[in-house]
């Protein structure tokens, strides 16, 4: 008995990364001319570079890595999420041991 469902998923065709590319160089190509022409106040420039990366993160996962966020993925999602968590654990307790060494030094 062969399973067709894992080679229909692993067949992915070159217009998925078209898109992801073409998305990337957009929302990489909006903060970088906001920054160069500086458009807006630091503030606000800030803001929508830090959104267009998260954006970004999203569309390089579904486009590249091809991972899927429906019922059929949610292995796929409970593994990015514990990845996430992991990261921003890692950097934020290191920010915070950082600071707080700085702070016992002064």
């Amino acid at each position: 008995m062969s399973d067709h469902s894992s080679q229909a998923n692993s067949h992915v065709g070159y217009g998925s990364y078209i898109k992801g590319f073409i998305l990337s160089v957009i929302l990489t190509g909006i903060p970088f001319w906001l920054v160069m022409t500086e458009a807006f106040d630091k503030g606000p420039t800030y803001i929508t570079i830090i959104i267009f990366a998260i954006v970004q993160i999203f569309v390089h996962m579904k486009y590249f890595l091809h991972l899927n966020f429906s019922e059929e993925g949610k292995l796929d999602t409970y593994s990015i999420i514990f990845a996430f968590v992991i990261i921003i654990m890692v950097v934020g307790l290191s920010v915070w041991i950082i600071y707080a060494s700085n702070a016992m030094m002064m």
